[in-house]
């Protein structure tokens, strides 16, 4: 008889494969578009069901690689939520609420956690922490700029933060796809490959965007 983890489990890689899909799609769609704006709210519903059920999960049997998948998660989630919100601060007279406030200032104190377990694990020569270390500066420089972002007029750079914000959350999600399945196969880099690819595509693209 499947247990409450198997429930959880089983809705949480049918969320992650929505996701990935609409991720997919999104990326392969006019932007702007009405099916654009469809598919990127499946993503982000999606990533948030993700983000609950991995908590659920690392609540049940709390392992040391679930809690790092739970923190991984917040980050993608993260991504999601802020690329999607960012929509809404693009006119001049709207500000920040208080919801993207709680979740940048969570996020950072969080993946500031991830990055400095990371260090640790790395010093005490597991070198697993170096996945760790990178995902959570990755999240700190992130919080770090949309926190900066508040401050500012959102009417123009709204384009680009929320270009960055969602394929990120995509290559995180990717990430964590992979490393579910490829770790035993080549190791770390199944964490890693998604970010490297994906990085510089941000910049080309973030750069595409900012010339037009």
């Amino acid at each position: 008889m499947a247990t409450l983890e198997d429930w959880t489990l089983w809705l949480h890689i049918a969320a992650g494969a929505i996701a990935v899909l609409a991720g997919v799609v999104a990326l392969g769609t006019t932007k702007g578009g009405r099916r654009h704006r469809r598919v990127g709210r499946l993503f982000v519903y999606s990533m948030g069901v993700v983000v609950i059920t991995v908590v659920g999960l690392a609540a049940i049997a709390p392992t040391r690689r679930r809690v790092v998948l739970t923190l991984v998660a917040i980050f993608s989630g993260y991504f999601a939520f802020s690329g999607y919100r960012v929509l809404a601060r693009k006119r001049p007279t709207t500000d920040a609420a208080a919801p993207d406030r709680i979740a940048t200032g969570t996020v950072f104190v969080a993946c500031l956690g991830l990055a400095l377990w990371g260090l640790r694990q790395y010093i005490a020569g597991t070198t697993f922490g170096i996945v760790m270390v990178v995902f959570g500066a990755i999240g700190v420089v992130f919080t770090v700029l949309d926190a900066r972002e508040f401050r500012r007029d959102g009417a123009t750079e709204w384009r680009v933060t929320h270009l960055q914000r969602m394929i990120a959350a995509f290559i995180a999600t990717v990430s964590a796809v992979s490393a579910v399945n490829l770790t035993p196969v080549i190791g770390i880099a199944a964490w890693l490959w998604p970010t490297a690819v994906g990085a510089p595509l941000i910049a080309y693209w973030s750069a595409t965007v900012e010339s037009r």
